[in-house]
């Protein structure tokens, strides 16, 4: 696909691999819808790149609907989505002697997983509706699981889940959409420098960029959004899920 033109929904847009993503839509001609619930910094970032902003908690069907729609109103059809927000907590199974709180566990899957997967039945369902490009291709999705994934480490156990479900709804999500002539993909980060980890001491994160096989660091955004752009212009990628990880395979802790 050749995004120059096209308009593009990026989730947790107003910062960390969203917000590197809006930018590199943005930077390849697209126009640029971001959804967020940090309604302060999103639309600054909307200004600084020249798209719009719209208040949206992906696990909301109204909330996404309405932003789909603010979408098309500001750029016309939505060609694009890729995939972003979402939380992360540190809890066992069983700590100390208690459950694993299920009200925490349910929360993680319905921001991560379900959030995910709400916008995308409903972009997709808009970019069935609309004229095919050339090739026949009505839409592209990226997606965000994790290393988690695969390797879920102590605590990670709602985190692990829900992004294991991202990864895993990815290829049956391809099938059905083929035939609608929209694919879709999913990046599993590795450590990346998100507000998250920079926020940790330096001596932390340096520990961490060590820990990776090659390149010995954090991975920048910048390089996340870099993939995510290549997946949607690929019109040959589709329904793979792919680590960018620097070959880390995370330990038990």
């Amino acid at each position: 696909m050749d995004i120059k033109n096209q308009a593009a929904v990026v989730t947790g847009a107003a910062s960390g691999l969203g917000e590197a993503s809006a930018r590199a839509l943005a930077a390849k001609g697209a126009h640029v819808t971001l959804f967020d619930m940090n309604a302060t910094r999103g639309a600054e970032v909307a200004q600084e790149i020249g798209g719009t902003f719209a208040r949206v908690d992906v696990s909301s069907a109204e909330d996404v609907e309405q932003g789909v729609h603010a979408a098309v109103d500001a750029y016309g059809p939505v060609r694009v989505l890729v995939n972003c927000a979402g939380i992360a907590i540190g809890m066992k199974t069983v700590g100390r002697g208690e459950p694993h709180s299920l009200m925490e566990f349910e929360k993680v899957i319905k921001v991560n997983l379900v959030g995910t997967f709400n916008c995308i039945r409903l972009v997709a369902a808009h970019m069935a509706g609309t004229d095919p490009l050339p090739g026949g291709e009505r839409g592209a999705i990226v997606c965000t699981a994790s290393v988690a994934a695969f390797e879920g480490q102590i605590g990670q156990v709602a985190y692990a889940a829900s992004k294991a479900g991202v990864a895993g709804m990815t290829l049956p999500i391809a099938r059905d959409l083929a035939g609608s002539g929209i694919r879709i993909n999913t990046i599993a980060p590795g450590l990346f420098r998100t507000p998250m980890l920079a926020s940790l001491p330096q001596e932390v994160q340096d520990a961490l960029g060590a820990s990776v096989p090659y390149p010995h660091r954090l991975g920048d955004p910048s390089e996340y959004a870099k993939l995510a752009v290549h997946l949607i212009e690929n019109q040959y990628c589709n329904g793979a899920t792919i680590r960018l990880d620097g070959a880390l395979r995370m330990a038990p802790k």
